[in-house]
This record gives structure tokens, C-alpha cells and sequence, in this order.
């Protein structure tokens, strides 16, 4: 699973990066290419890594930061073609679920302004365990607009509902 890894190596990347870094400190840019506005809690860094989701190989684009011990990201690709979108929607779901063993994710609806409506659009609520055997939680929001499917993600030891709510409610696709 190439996306397992690419998530894994970021995810350790922004660990070791976040050495130095204050808290929280919001800050909202556009990335370059992504079509989305986005808050982050600290300076990202950008990967960009060949990937199979849905079966497809496709590039994904990531920025990632860690602040306080969590680790923020936002994942973006593109669909070959509109019935693509729910497949990768769902496999992004499943990947997640997987990659920290967590058998019942909670699933509820997720609302990101400009967002293509799509039945495997949700946000996510995860717990699990990291290769290492440590407990982690995640919450992540999977949505599309257009071809172009998108996963935001926090994840760390324990989650601050208030700031998880900042990131994604600071998720705005552009037009």
C-alpha cells in the first residue's frame, strides 16, 4: 500500500519537524494547485508521491505539520473519471480505518463549502494503535469536488475536539 507509506513517512517526517514549533498558530493559504483554501495550526511541508487509490495510480500532493504532538494534513488527488470519485472516496476511508487496526470507525456527515455532493463524503472519528503498539486517535474528512478527492486528517495520541473543528471547518474549496 503506497499510500499507506507515503502517509506513514510524512506523518514521522512532521514528527521530527515539529521539535521546535509553538502550539497553534492558524494561519490560511491556498496551496498551490490544489484548489482549496486550508488552515493549518503550523508551517507546512508539501510531499508528492505516485500512489493506487480506487485501483488507479495517480499522483497525491500532501502538506503536513505537527503542533502540540498532532499532526495536521490534507491529501489531494484526481479521479480519472467521475465514476472514480466514490471509489477513491471509499478506499481513502477504508486505508484509514486500516492503517491503525480501528474496526469501528464512527462515521458522520462532513459539509466542506464548494464541495461536489457525494454519498462516500464523511468525516471520520478512529482509534487505533501506531506500528509502534502506541494508542492514536484520527479524525479525517473525505470529500470531492469535481474529480478531484481530498482527505483532511489529524491524528496524535489525543485529539482536541476544538481544534480539529478549526481545521476543518477552515476548509474552503476554491472555484
Amino acid at each position: 500500500m503506497q499510500y499507506r507509506r507515503i502517509l506513514s513517512l510524512a506523518l514521522v517526517a512532521a514528527t521530527g519537524l515539529s521539535a521546535c514549533s509553538p502550539a497553534l498558530d492558524w494561519r490560511e493559504f491556498e496551496p498551490e494547485g490544489s484548489g482549496i483554501i486550508a488552515t493549518f495550526p503550523c508551517r507546512t511541508d508539501r510531499h508528492a508521491r505516485q500512489v493506487t487509490v480506487a485501483g488507479a495510480a495517480t499522483r497525491m500532493d500532501m502538506l503536513v505539520c505537527t503542533a502540540g504532538g498532532v499532526t495536521y494534513a490534507l491529501a489531494f488527488t484526481d479521479a480519472a473519471a467521475p465514476e472514480g470519485v466514490t471509489a477513491a472516496l471509499a478506499d481513502l476511508r477504508a486505508v484509514a480505518a486500516r492503517n491503525l487496526g480501528a474496526a469501528t470507525p464512527v462515521a458522520s456527515p462532513v459539509q466542506v463549502r464548494g464541495m461536489t455532493p457525494n454519498p462516500m463524503a464523511t468525516r471520520l472519528r478512529l482509534s487505533g494503535l501506531r506500528p509502534d503498539g502506541t494508542a492514536v486517535q484520527e479524525q479525517a474528512a473525505l470529500f470531492a469536488k469535481g474529480l478531484r478527492v481530498y482527505q483532511a486528517s489529524v491524528v496524535g495520541p489525543s485529539l482536541d475536539d476544538e481544534a480539529v473543528d478549526t481545521f476543518f471547518s477552515g476548509l474552503k474549496l476554491s472555484s
